[in-house]
């Protein structure tokens, strides 16, 4: 899921397991472990892009790292506090999560406005300011007290929030490796997009309403609690409306009489009734799109594999890679740079107008000259001049297709 669910997520969960103990400190660092697993992302400075692929949602997402990283950081966290440099460390932690705050600020607004750079002055100077003030509260005014929790305590918290972390993933359809090293099996159960408002608006709202409760305040934890469980119940609806699209699929690909070997589906960004199918046959995939509020039958999109265009299809290391972060749902097509490996999982992204525009996924392959393949560019989603038009494109078709 996106930065800013897994942060309410973490938040969340350091409430229940020791807000009652150390009120909003057990939110703040509930989300700053929400963010700990997503931090394999720094790998990306140091390995191919190809490395950084196969590396994100895998020994961070794992079970494995929920028992050793829980005892890392947990330990971590309670050595800062007894530190005598602990109010240095202190601001300096504080000060990069505001950061990370500002980052997943950006994200958003570059997702649901154009007016990136107002929203961007105005977030700093809000974020900032709360920071300065509460470091002048709360460090430099001499009113801070130690909290009174334990080394086993604090690796708790972190267990529960580098969990709950990984199954809100396994939700998506990405891929998430829960028992490396010993496996590279990825668990995608498909039901939520990596992005979705009506699951984390609500939830962050209980969040921040509990905020302004004291820590033994009843209201303070049946907020929270109440946010934990009307994100459960989206969760559960969403496996539903999986089920529900599984059997709607069936019967469309039937009707169109395309004999497919298998299919995989996945709500499309930002909600949970646009769904997108992609079934595969012999020699093409199809991929189609249904709402919930669609009255005409899925018109399915032909999709030429073009895998013979590949040498090597089942050796070259490369190829296996992607064909394993893929699912093996994969076509090949020529652009001006070379051939292009596309991720078909999610379907295809359009433009205004509904036609078909590109992949969510692509990753341009260079032949080196012993004949095996480099991937030497990662492209995903639309251009950012197309991206206005894929949001508009998205938010028509999730109205649905009416009977003229």
């Amino acid at each position: 899921m996106d930065s800013l669910s897994q942060i309410t997520l973490g938040a969340s969960v350091g409430e229940v397991i020791l807000g009652k103990k150390i009120g909003n400190r057990a939110m703040v660092w509930g989300a700053v472990a929400g963010t700990i697993p997503d931090l394999d992302v720094i790998g990306n400075y140091f390995m191919t892009d190809l490395q950084g692929l196969l590396l994100h949602r895998g020994i961070t997402h794992s079970l494995f790292f929920c028992v050793i990283g829980a005892f890392v950081f947990g330990t971590l966290v309670s050595k800062l506090y007894a530190s005598k440099h602990h109010k240095l460390i202190a601001i300096t932690t504080k000060l990069i999560a505001s950061l990370v705050i500002l980052k997943v600020i950006h994200f958003l607004a570059g997702i649901f406005s154009n007016e990136n750079m107002v929203i961007m002055v105005i977030s700093s100077l809000v974020v900032l300011g709360i920071f300065a003030r509460h470091v002048f509260r709360k460090y430099l005014s001499g009113n801070w007290i130690k909290p009174e929790v334990s080394t086993r305590a604090w690796q708790w918290m972190m267990f529960w929030v580098f969990i709950t972390h990984i199954i809100l993933d396994c939700f998506t359809l990405y891929g998430t490796q829960v028992f490396a090293p010993f496996s590279n099996y990825k668990v995608s159960w498909g039901t939520i997009a990596v992005a979705d408002p009506l699951y984390t608006v609500p939830f962050l709202a209980f969040l921040i309403s509990a905020t302004f409760f004291n820590r033994d305040s009843r209201w303070r934890s049946s907020l929270n609690n109440i946010g934990l469980i009307i994100s459960c119940l989206y969760l559960s609806v969403t496996i539903v409306n999986k089920t529900r699209i599984n059997t709607q699929f069936e019967n469309e690909l039937k009707g169109a009489s395309i004999d497919a070997i298998r299919y995989s589906t996945n709500a499309t960004l930002l909600n949970n009734i646009l769904w997108t199918c992609t079934a595969e046959s012999n020699e093409q995939y199809h991929i189609g799109e249904y709402s919930f509020l669609d009255e005409m039958p899925v018109d399915f999109l032909a999709i030429d594999k073009n895998h013979h265009l590949l040498r090597n299809l089942d050796t070259d290391p490369t190829l296996k890679a992607l064909r394993w972060f893929s699912d093996d749902y994969f076509c090949i097509t020529q652009s001006d740079e070379g051939l292009l490996f596309n991720d078909l999982r999610f379907g295809v992204f359009k433009n205004s107008e509904g036609e078909h525009e590109g992949y969510i996924f692509s990753f341009l392959l260079t032949e080196k000259e012993n004949g095996e393949y480099l991937m030497s560019k990662t492209k995903r989603g639309p251009d950012d001049r197309d991206g206005e038009d894929y949001f508009k494109s998205l938010l028509n078709r999730i109205k649905g297709k009416k009977e003229v």
